[in-house]
């Protein structure tokens, strides 16, 4: 096991015409928000330019919150912190029409 407790949340991909504007927000209003949670040990945001030997990335984004454990990450998400950013990740989806998964577990 690992002394990192992850948050990993997939964003699909934006219609062509709305990337510019997703981005935007993504990085001036979203990160930010992600980055305020209270007991998140670090973030990791990464945008897709391609999928390997040519193929179509399934996503547009990838983002990695990092906890110290699932507790730190409950104690989180109960936060007014979390809250802005998952009303935030909910005006994106709607705004967009993109969809965002997330996943929960240790680094290994």
């Amino acid at each position: 096991m690992s002394d990192s407790y992850k948050v990993v949340g997939l964003w699909s991909q934006p219609e062509a015409s709305d990337v510019d504007a997703f981005e935007e927000h993504y990085t001036s209003t979203h990160v930010p928000l992600a980055a305020a949670v209270p007991g998140l040990r670090k973030i990791t945001v990464v945008r897709a330019d391609g999928g390997l030997n040519g193929a179509v990335p399934a996503f547009h984004r990838l983002a990695e919150m990092h906890f110290d454990s699932p507790d730190a990450l409950a104690t989180s998400m109960r936060s007014p912190e979390w809250q802005a950013m998952h009303e935030d990740a909910q005006r994106l989806i709607s705004r967009f029409g993109v969809t965002m998964q997330a996943l929960a577990g240790w680094e290994n």
